[in-house]
């Protein structure tokens, strides 16, 4: 464990784990409502959304930061996993929807008699776990192989993703693709029979989000720890040089997509029953480029960087959007504008600096000699 992160690294990780995923609940929990200590179901939820989020950032930052692949796609597989899920959250409803049918309400409404095939096995809690998986995995490795296969690569790439995303947003929205349409999935009621609601299963959605982003980031460091990680720096600096050296770099490249992919389906299934909706919106072209805007804002290629991004980018559009929303957009733009021009590294980066000033003491002995032989 310690040739993954540092003694004081990992001693900060384990800090923050667990406030995050222990004390918090705790207080949420434990402390009655009116005690000052209590901790809001509000809070909960926002905190649990955010940690999703983050999980999306770090597959992000593997891809684009470590492999200098730019996908402005990622926001598809983050949706395909919440639509996965929600399914299954769909299927729990059972008769107490507002048609008392066992067909989702939306499917009452448009007159539909039974359940189209894909939906077939949605009412397992396995087979939901399952899909999460393997439709945001399969998707990316059938897309990922054709187009690492063409060398695709650079902004073409990045026009590619998006314009797939566009075009899945657009499937979505018809009403005859069965996943609701513009309204998506809603109105959950249980989870393996247990009250959605219930302050104990939020409790339960937000620590699992906490320790899937530990374990999101602890995988993702033993990756670039490893040569593996190495070979993938080397696709993103120079990857003539890596292939003349023999190496393949097709699937290195399509191994970290499939990764990546499968990360963000994954947060999209905890996302959702927090949230308490999906719909097409969430594979809207401006969500991808926002999660790039939450690496770079962090720091790509550091990790802990695109962590701290998706939170601090996110906690400012909570405050903007509902202190000044119509001046959201205009902040979100110009703060990615500053972070390219004078943060590349982020946020990381100018925490880096800030304590390398720090260090380095007042008038060393090369300063002093520079003074010595200036006339």
């Amino acid at each position: 464990m310690t040739r993954l992160f540092p003694l004081r690294v990992w001693s900060a990780i384990f800090a923050a784990a667990a406030l995050l995923i222990v004390v918090l609940p705790v207080l949420h929990l434990a402390v009655p409502a009116g005690h000052p200590l209590h901790v809001s179901s509000f809070w909960i939820t926002l905190l649990g959304k955010f940690m999703c989020y983050a999980v999306v950032a770090l597959a992000m930052d593997l891809v684009w930061g470590y492999t200098g692949i730019l996908s402005l796609g990622q926001g598809l597989f983050f949706a395909l996993g919440g639509y996965a899920f929600g399914m299954y959250l769909m299927r729990q409803i059972g008769r107490d929807g507002v048609y008392k049918s066992d067909l989702p309400d939306f499917m009452v409404f448009l007159d539909w008699k039974e359940l189209p095939w894909y939906w077939a096995g949605s009412d397992s809690f396995l087979w939901a776990l399952l899909l999460v998986v393997a439709v945001p995995g399969l998707l990316a490795f059938v897309f990922g192989f054709f187009a690492f296969r063409s060398r695709i690569k650079g902004v073409y790439f990045s026009i590619i993703t998006q314009a797939l995303t566009f075009a899945a947003m657009l499937a979505f929205f018809r009403n005859d693709m069965g996943f609701g349409g513009n309204n998506g999935f809603t109105d959950f009621k249980r989870i393996a029979g247990l009250p959605i609601t219930a302050p104990e299963m939020r409790t339960a959605l937000y620590v699992l989000s906490g320790l899937t982003l530990l374990g999101a980031l602890v995988l993702a460091r033993w990756i670039v720890a490893s040569k593996l990680g190495r070979v993938l720096t080397a696709i993103r600096d120079q990857e003539s040089r890596l292939m003349f050296l023999g190496y393949r770099t097709l699937y290195f490249k399509l191994f970290v997509w499939t990764l990546a992919a499968v990360m963000s389906g994954i947060a999209g299934a905890l996302y959702v029953p927090q949230v308490g909706i999906i719909n097409p919106s969430e594979m809207s072209p401006a969500n991808s480029i926002e999660i790039a805007i939450w690496a770079a804002v962090g720091g790509r290629g550091t990790l802990f960087g695109p962590i701290l991004g998706a939170f601090f980018v996110n906690g400012a559009k909570s405050w903007f959007t509902v202190a000044y929303p119509e001046y959201w957009l205009y902040f979100l733009g110009l703060l990615f504008v500053l972070v390219t021009l004078w943060l590349p590294r982020g946020l990381m980066g100018l925490a880096g600096t800030m304590r390398s000033w720090r260090r380095k003491p007042p008038g060393d002995a090369r300063d002093l000699q520079l003074q010595e032989v200036e006339p």
